[in-house]
């Protein structure tokens, strides 16, 4: 990979560079992911050493559960460290490379800039290369800066999509929509629209007659009277301005 080679060659002429990295989860993350994997019957070995195949998706059925993939993929993804750019390098978990740099042409990133330009001065292929006082310490600093960056730019867009949708459903109040649960809290259910991919919140207590009391273990909210166990990972009918349709349902993360 050109990734792979960028930062291999200006580790062999120890010229420094801004790498792409990605830590471990943190051992809380982890065992939180445990436990709530357990619960679809998918066993991750608690003490066991951690390997980026260990979490991806298993096309195997191993549990009983249907429609569990977008549920499991969405903890596993929040189980997962945040990836940034640094000037020291400690892999990248996700990827499962020892070092990573991002390396495009054409140049679509300041890091892949500042990684060309560390290349012109290994190789010697100009006078526009990274300058003899750039080390270590001040690519930190602008890694630092690009990793700010790039998470402003990742909130933006996330606001910007949600003015959109927002916008775009502003005349459909009282419509119906396909939706799936993708979160619950003690407080109720996320759901995410299937065809905009719109976000809303249904609070516990207008979800059917039961009493709905939340289980961390599970995240699950699960009725007292009923326990009911219908398939709530799949899609389910909502009617957008409105309450939900009275259900008495377990209502799990999907």
């Amino acid at each position: 990979m050109p990734t792979c080679a960028a930062a291999e060659t200006l580790e062999r002429a120890r010229v420094p560079l801004i790498y792409r990295v990605h830590d471990e989860p943190s051992p809380e993350k982890l065992e939180a992911l445990r436990e709530f994997m357990a619960t679809l019957d998918i066993k991750l070995t608690k003490g066991q050493a951690m390997r980026p195949a260990r979490l991806q998706p298993d096309p195997r059925p191993r549990s009983r559960h249907r429609n569990t993939s977008n549920s499991s993929m969405r903890v596993v993804l929040r189980s997962q460290a945040q990836a940034e750019y640094a000037s020291e390098n400690y892999g990248h978990f996700g990827l499962n490379l020892r070092r990573y740099a991002h390396f495009t042409s054409p140049i679509r990133r300041y890091a892949d800039l500042i990684v060309h330009r560390s290349l012109i001065r290994a190789q010697g292929f100009g006078s526009d290369g990274l300058p003899g006082g750039v080390d270590v310490k001040s690519l930190g600093e602008i890694a630092a800066r690009i990793s700010a960056a790039e998470r402003r730019a990742m909130k933006a867009e996330r606001e910007t999509v949600d003015r959109l949708i927002a916008h775009h459903l502003s005349d459909r109040i009282g419509a119906t929509f396909a939706g799936r649960i993708s979160g619950v809290t003690r407080a109720g259910l996320f759901v995410k629209l299937d065809e905009t991919g719109a976000d809303g919140f249904v609070h516990a207590r207008t979800v059917g007659a039961d009493y709905y009391r939340y289980h961390e273990d599970k995240r699950a909210l699960i009725g007292d009277e009923t326990g009911v166990d219908l398939p709530a990972r799949r899609p389910r009918q909502r009617e957008a301005g409105r309450g939900p349709r009275r259900s008495r349902a377990r209502c799990g993360s999907s």
